[in-house]
């Protein structure tokens, strides 16, 4: 009789056990056992009694069973858009054409009553987790998180995410693209990486971390280390990188491992602004939207009837006249804001052609049939933060509440819009075109402007109802429960040895051979920044909280108790256009009492309307990650991409940079030390042998100081940076001093109070983003010897 003893570890054993089906278990066996009554000691292989063991001659190899995905299941590629209008493509009767969602379509499903949270970072948590946003730490984006549990930015071990799920059931797990689901303070290279894609379950990351990016110049981020985007391409895209390398990495795990099915989640940062496409990509949209926004979104309406995307009973929410009514503006406005839809339109079109090209090398490779494609087109409603001019700079927009009229300087920029030169963003107006025939827009959750957002579903394999379209009401946490059903694997109890809470989410899968069957997702709750809504069983009651999507303006008088309510019956009225609160106040009540009952179950309360406002000086107490209660620094050559929520917070404040280096010929250039780029930031650096300190203030002040020419050899380059105090975004003097002796001084008028970027990074000898000024091209490495540089603030 052979006798084998088999040694695992308490890790092992606990990974055996977590949240696979019992036959995907990677296990280990015996092939006999040992004599009855037998006890059989822990000692050491080759020792069995004293004796030694038999040889591998008279043993039996016996490896343990590797996990395998189940027989026939399907590859899986989830797809997930931002900042996209329910009423923005052609799929779902917009006006900018989509001929490859389009197709996908046409042999799939159409779901046009498919929500999301209102948010990115909330509803991808709900999309990747099968919970509702709160339950997943994700009430608000990362960047405001707070302390509260549904408010944390900190996904719980018991919400795991359907990459680790897979990954654990045989799949082989990819994530292309935007990542905001990574704490704001964890997002450096001192980690911890527990939540970064690799952390949550996917072997392979390729992306960048953060709300937005620059797609011309992105933060990119390979598994965990930063990477740089070539700075010689002058066609360069982001998107069109995350193409090329989601075909490569797909054709490669099947050339390897043709039978094991695979996961990959491509997220692109397209619609989002800053609105960044190819200029001929642009051009095919000239004069296309000199119409204006009232006439473009009652047209897709009309569309949307006559295709039959929404009921024929549904009736149009005209854009309000608050939001400006196109007829009424000048000559010059529609010029600039017809530019800026225009570019707007060219990204969306573009990132269709580059999907495209992922979606038809599946078809080429014979892989199409037993692909599940879910395709969700937008993670909310389209967004109205370019405010009623749009903007040439979200950064000044968006994070720090400054937004000038931008037409005469958009007048003299018009080539330059969509380009590398803007973090451009259109006006509300075509935000609630794109929305159309909805109330509202992105951040709102109460109504299905902020919420509603296009879905298509392919699998040709199932999907024999080719081209219907599907009605029942559907949520983002309805994604993994329909993928996990799809793929034949029982939603998991424990992953990873940490007991899982049930999801929230419901599978869709009975939509795909039955339009007609009953809805299964019967009740959902909707809550962002105080505005809130509950769906249940064709009802929604639903209050904006004084609030509106293109301000952060709310009275004082509006309480989370005075809040008026409104009701809608949505199986009549698919719109919300007809409150019927008013003529039914049970049934009003009763909704209301059950978003209290929700709220409390899904880690809601406490309800904290401060997230409305985004970039508040309200919400910078979270932590700040590896910088926190720090002072002093000392930095290195080399050390870049260190992003802004995990870097020391250099506004509002005093410091000082202390730089040594060394001076190895005339003409000496390049970075010491920068953070933000061209639409907001600061540098130290050496330009023509001269030391020099900028600083701009959202790309409208440039403020520069410089020395003279330093001679060859080792010297101190200090920066004084004397904050003026009295408040947020004040004024500061600034003095350049070499080897101790004031060579330049400055007063800068304004400084930046909230945010220098939210893809922009603190670099250390080098400049790995856009310029702090035009006066110098990235990535202009310094051409000297640069010791260190140290900083120091004042308490």
């Amino acid at each position: 009789m052979r006798k084998h003893i088999i040694y695992i570890s308490l890790a092992a054993a606990v990974l055996v056990t977590a949240c696979q089906p019992q036959e995907s278990q990677r296990t280990t066996e015996t092939s006999e056992a040992s004599k009855p009554g037998e006890v059989i000691p822990d000692r050491r292989p080759g020792e069995f009694n004293g004796k030694i063991a038999e040889t591998y001659k008279e043993s039996e190899a016996d490896f343990p069973i590797t996990r395998k995905a189940k027989e026939g299941a399907p590859n899986v590629v989830l797809i997930l858009l931002d900042d996209v209008g329910f009423g923005a493509t052609s799929t779902f009767g917009g006006p900018i054409p989509t001929p490859h969602l389009d197709a996908l379509a046409d042999e799939g499903l159409r779901y046009n009553q498919w929500h999301t949270t209102a948010l990115c970072s909330p509803t991808r948590a709900a999309l990747l987790t099968g919970k509702n946003h709160h339950e997943a730490g994700f009430g608000v984006i990362s960047e405001i998180a707070t302390g509260f549990p549904g408010y944390n930015s900190i996904m719980p071990d018991n919400s795991a995410t359907i990459g680790a799920i897979l990954k654990n059931n045989g799949y082989n797990t990819a994530w292309f693209g935007k990542n905001h689901n990574t704490p704001d303070y964890e997002t450096s290279q001192a980690g911890p990486f527990t939540q970064w894609p690799t952390g949550m379950g996917f072997e392979y990351f390729f992306g960048f971390n953060g709300g937005d990016c620059n797609q011309y110049a992105p933060p990119l981020i390979e598994n965990t280390r930063p990477i740089l985007p070539p700075t010689d391409d002058p066609d360069y895209h982001l998107t069109k990188d995350m193409a090329d390398r989601t075909i490569q990495w797909i054709r490669n795990q099947k050339s390897t491992a043709p039978n094991k099915p695979y996961f990959v989640y491509f997220a692109p940062g397209a619609t989002h602004a800053p609105h960044h496409a190819p200029k001929d990509w642009i051009d095919k949209f000239k004069g296309q939207f000199d119409e204006g926004w009232n006439k473009v979104s009652e047209n897709t309406f009309n569309r949307m009837k006559a295709e039959g995307i929404i009921p024929e009973n549904a009736q149009y929410n005209p854009i309000p006249e608050e939001v400006g009514v196109w007829d009424e503006l000048s000559a010059d406005q529609k010029k600039v804001y017809a530019r800026m839809m225009e570019v707007y339109a060219g990204f969306m079109a573009y990132t269709d052609y580059e999907i495209g090209r992922v979606l038809d090398y599946l078809e080429e490779s014979g892989q199409k049939e037993n692909t599940l494609v879910i395709y969700g087109v937008g993670d909310n409603g389209a967004s109205a933060e370019g405010g009623f001019t749009g903007t040439l700079n979200e950064v000044a927009a968006d994070f720090n509440s400054y937004r000038p009229d931008v037409v005469k300087d958009a007048l003299s920029r018009m080539d330059e819009i969509g380009t590398i030169k803007t973090y451009n963003h259109y006006p509300v107006g075509w935000a609630m075109a794109m929305n159309s025939p909805l109330k509202f827009a992105k951040r709102m959750a109460s109504h299905f402007g902020g919420t509603r957002n296009g879905l298509v579903i392919s699998w040709p394999k199932v999907i024999q109802d080719k081209g219907a379209i599907r009605s029942q009401f559907s949520h983002a946490n309805d994604i993994v429960p329909t993928i996990l059903e799809a793929c034949g694997i029982p939603q998991p109890k424990v992953v990873n040895g940490v007991e899982q809470t049930p999801m929230s989410g419901k599978s869709m899968v009975y939509s795909f051979t039955d339009g007609d069957e009953a809805e299964q997702h019967t009740t959902q709750y909707f809550e962002m920044g105080g505005s809130r809504a509950i769906y249940h069983e064709g009802w929604i009651a639903a209050t904006a909280h004084g609030l509106n999507p293109w301000s952060d303006e709310r009275s004082e008088d509006i309480t989370f108790e005075t809040d008026k309510w409104e009701l809608y019956n949505i199986k009549e009225d698919f719109t919300e256009n007809n409150d019927l609160a008013a003529e039914n106040p049970e049934k009003l009540e009763e909704l209301k009492a059950l978003f209290l009952k929700e709220a409390e179950a899904h880690d809601v309360f406490p309800l904290d309307d401060r997230a409305a406002q985004r970039f508040s000086a309200e919400l910078t107490g979270r932590p700040s990650g590896p910088a926190e209660g720090v002072n002093h620094f000392t930095y290195y050559p080399g050390m870049i991409r260190l992003p802004e929520g995990s870097a020391p917070n250099f506004k509002n404040k005093t410091f000082t940079l202390t730089a040594d280096v060394e001076i190895l010929k005339a003409g000496t250039e390049g970075m010491i030390i920068t953070q933000g780029g061209l639409f907001a930031g600061w540098g130290l650096m050496m330009d023509a042998g001269k030391p020099k300190f900028t600083y701009n203030w959202l790309q409208e002040d440039f403020t520069s100081i410089e020395g003279k020419p330093l001679s060859n050899g080792k010297h101190t380059i200090t920066l004084k940076f004397v904050y003026d105090g009295g408040g947020l975004g004040k004024g500061a003097n600034v003095e350049l001093l070499v080897d101790g002796t004031s060579v330049a001084t400055g007063k800068i008028p304004r400084t930046v109070p909230n945010r220098f970027s939210l893809d922009e990074t603190l670099d250390v000898g080098m400049d790995t983003g856009t310029p702090v000024s035009e006066d110098y091209k990235t990535p202009f490495k310094f051409t000297g010897s640069l010791k260190k540089v140290v900083v120091d603030f004042e308490e």
